[in-house]
């Protein structure tokens, strides 16, 4: 069974061809062109699903796009990268204009469901997914349920407060985990205390403080710089206190960790699993694992189409 997956980004569109069975088929990639308006956008999105779709059958489309999410509509109701868009009926403009049933997920849950059909959690009935890049998204299945809430808006799981009136967070928070344990956040650390390591390893990796990114302070981490260990230790600590958080809540078999975060690979996992321990009761010992999802650069293209599937159970 073939279904169209459509990561839609700020700046790029990323799509595939998706046999249920067998994974991605086909992909391709077109600018997003936010700048051109809507009208723009949805031919960008129309053009690019119609270049998959043809001479073959295709189930159904799956959006995943950052932002609130109507899943039942198919509408966006706020999205930061498109700032025009306020209930925006995503879903319908593209049905109309490929004649197929379109699916939109929120992109962290439609993660989850990537990870559900294609990746880790495969068979499994309890487990969260986490994705942490700019922000930390994240998806839950629990017995079995994907869970989304009332509204449909849950679970926000990077805005649980690890440090009570901690730093600024994006959501008008404070303490939030992802203020604190995200990409943009450790960057943004890391260049706060560049005036008290003004000779780190981490101003040398990128070159100039405007340049620093997350990779650059694990880089240096793993090199044992004293500023990034500053840094990362803070994170992890505060990203293990909320995974800890999570595991109580859910009791879940496995955390996959995805995201551009979690490229450091074990320079992240390694501490972060051991640090998670100290948040963690005794009961709720070997329950868990946590892992570094294989999804990597497809987990935005199988994550829509995931939401297809799920959307229409179509497997």
């Amino acid at each position: 069974m073939l279904v169209v997956g459509i990561d839609l980004g700020g700046t790029e569109i990323k799509a595939g061809l998706v046999d249920s069975e067998k994974g991605i088929v086909k992909k391709i990639s077109h600018p997003t062109e936010v700048e051109k308006g809507n009208e723009k956008v949805i031919e960008n999105i129309t053009s690019i699903a119609q270049e998959l779709m043809k001479d073959v059958e295709v189930r159904s489309i799956g959006i995943g796009s950052p932002g609130s999410i109507d899943r039942s509509k198919g509408v966006v109701r706020f999205s930061p990268n498109f700032p025009e868009w306020h209930d925006f009926e995503l879903g319908e403009h593209i049905r109309r204009n490929t004649g197929v049933d379109v699916f939109v997920e929120n992109d962290a849950n439609a993660f989850a469901l990537g990870e559900w059909y294609f990746g880790k959690a495969k068979g499994l009935t309890d487990f969260i997914a986490l994705t942490l890049g700019t922000g930390i998204g994240s998806g839950v299945v629990c017995n079995g349920v994907f869970i989304t809430g009332k509204d449909g808006l849950a679970p926000e799981l990077g805005h649980m407060v690890v440090i009570p009136n901690g730093p600024q967070c994006g959501c008008g928070n404070r303490g939030c985990v992802e203020a604190v344990a995200s990409a943009k956040s450790i960057a943004r650390e890391a260049k706060k205390l560049l005036e008290r390591y003004p000779d780190s390893l981490v101003l040398k990796l990128a070159g100039s403080k405007e340049k620093i990114e997350s990779r650059h302070v694990f880089e240096a981490y793993k090199q044992c710089d004293p500023l990034a260990r500053v840094v990362v230790n803070f994170a992890i600590d505060a990203l293990a206190q909320a995974i800890g958080n999570y595991i109580h809540a859910f009791n879940p078999e496995k955390i996959i960790i995805g995201g551009g975060m979690s490229k450091a690979g074990d320079t992240l996992f390694v501490p972060l699993k051991e640090t998670v321990k100290k948040f963690v009761m005794n009961s709720f010992a070997g329950t868990y694992t946590i892992e570094q999802s294989f999804l990597v650069e497809d987990a935005g293209i199988l994550g829509a189409a995931s939401a297809a599937l799920y959307a229409g159970r179509a497997i």
